[in-house]
C-alpha cells in the first residue's frame, strides 16, 4: 500500500491578528458535546480564544443533532451579539437563513467540521480523501471482491463527501458491489446498530461496511456479530478513542480514517479573528486525513495531542 502522511497542513499564520483584542465573546454550536470529537474541537476553540485574549467568554452548545435546537442556539447567540460563532451544523443547507441574520448583525460565522451556507469561512477535514482511504484500504482486505455497503449519515456535506471519495476509489475495484443503504444513521452507535441490522435484510452476503463514523461503526460491528457475521469488515472516519480502543482488540472494525478536531477548533477561531480584522485572503482550511489500522496504531498520538501525529501506515 502507498504510505498516506497522517498530516501535511500549512496552517494559518499565527501571528495575532489587530482584531483579537475584540474578540470578547464567541459562540459554538455543535452536532453533539458528549461526542469526544466535538468535545476536543470545542477545547481546541477555548485554548485558541484565550492566547488571543484571555478575557474572552465562550459558550459551548450541544446541539444534539437537532436542526430545531440549532436553530434556537443561533437565534441566542445572535441576540447576545456574540463577535464570532463557530458552526457545525446538524444540516448544511437549513442554517442558512439564521447564518445570514448573524451575518448581517456584523457576527462572523465559521463552519467547522462540515459546509454551511452563506458563512464568512470554513475549516474541515478532508472529508474526500477519508472516504478514498478507508474504502481503498477495504476493498484491498477483500482482494478486490464482495459487497460493500455505504452506512449514511446527516444530511450534512462531511457525510455525502466521504461517500463520494469512498465511491471514487472504488471505482478502481471493478468487482466490487458497492451500495448506499440510504439510511440517516444519524451518526450514532444505535443508529449504525439498526442501519446495519436493515443492511444484512437487503444484502446477507455482505463482505464490508464503511460507516462515515466511528460512533456507527461500533454499532454496525454489534449487529454483525449478532447476526453471526463475523467475517464481514468495518471502515469508518474519526480516529476516535473508541476505535483506539477497538482496534487494539481482534475485531472487525480494522480501520478508520483519523481527523484532528482540537487542529480544527484552534484553526477555526484563528481564522475567525484573520476574518474581522479583515484579512480575507484565506476563507478556507482543509485539514488532512490519516489511515489508522493495527498496524500502525502504535504510533498514532489520537484526539487528546494538541498538535496532530504523524503515524503513517
Amino acid at each position: 500500500m502507498p504510505r498516506i502522511p497522517l498530516f501535511s497542513l500549512a496552517l494559518l499564520a499565527s501571528s495575532v491578528p489587530a482584531a483579537a483584542a475584540n474578540l470578547s465573546r464567541i459562540g459554538i454550536s455543535v452536532g453533539a458535546l458528549d461526542n469526544p470529537f466535538y468535545q476536543a474541537l470545542a477545547r481546541g476553540a477555548v485554548q485558541a480564544a484565550h492566547r488571543l485574549n484571555p478575557e474572552v467568554r465562550v459558550t459551548s452548545q450541544s446541539a444534539n443533532f437537532t436542526l430545531e435546537q440549532q436553530q434556537e442556539q443561533l437565534r441566542r447567540l445572535i441576540a447576545q451579539k456574540v463577535d464570532l460563532i463557530l458552526l457545525g451544523a446538524v444540516d448544511s443547507r437549513a442554517v442558512a437563513p439564521l447564518v445570514s441574520q448573524a451575518r448581517a448583525a456584523g457576527i462572523t460565522v465559521v463552519a467547522v467540521d462540515v459546509d454551511a451556507a452563506d458563512v464568512d469561512g470554513t475549516v474541515k477535514s478532508d472529508n474526500r480523501q477519508a472516504g478514498e482511504i478507508v474504502c481503498r484500504y477495504l476493498a484491498q482486505r477483500l482482494n478486490g471482491r464482495g459487497t460493500l455497503v455505504v452506512q449514511g449519515g446527516p444530511p450534512i456535506t462531511s457525510v455525502s463527501d466521504r461517500a463520494a471519495g469512498c465511491h471514487a476509489a472504488l471505482a478502481a475495484f471493478p468487482r466490487i458491489h458497492a451500495v448506499d443503504d440510504g439510511i440517516n444513521a444519524q451518526g450514532s452507535s444505535l443508529g449504525g446498530q439498526r442501519a446495519m441490522q436493515q443492511a444484512l435484510l437487503r444484502w446477507p452476503d455482505l463482505a464490508a461496511v464503511f460507516a462515515i463514523n466511528d460512533r456507527q461503526a461500533l454499532g454496525a460491528e454489534k449487529a454483525l456479530r449478532a447476526a453471526g457475521r463475523k467475517q464481514a469488515l468495518i471502515g469508518s472516519v474519526d480516529g476516535s478513542p473508541d476505535i483506539e480502543r477497538a482496534l487494539k482488540l481482534s475485531g472487525q472494525i480494522v480501520a478508520s480514517a483519523s481527523q484532528s478536531p482540537y487542529l480544527i477548533g484552534r484553526e477555526a477561531v484563528k481564522l475567525g479573528a484573520r476574518l474581522r480584522s479583515g484579512d480575507a485572503t484565506t476563507r478556507q482550511v482543509t485539514v488532512p486525513v490519516g489511515l489508522v489500522t493495527r498496524d500502525n496504531l502504535s504510533r498514532y498520538q489520537g484526539w487528546q495531542a494538541a498538535m496532530p501525529s504523524a503515524a503513517q501506515p
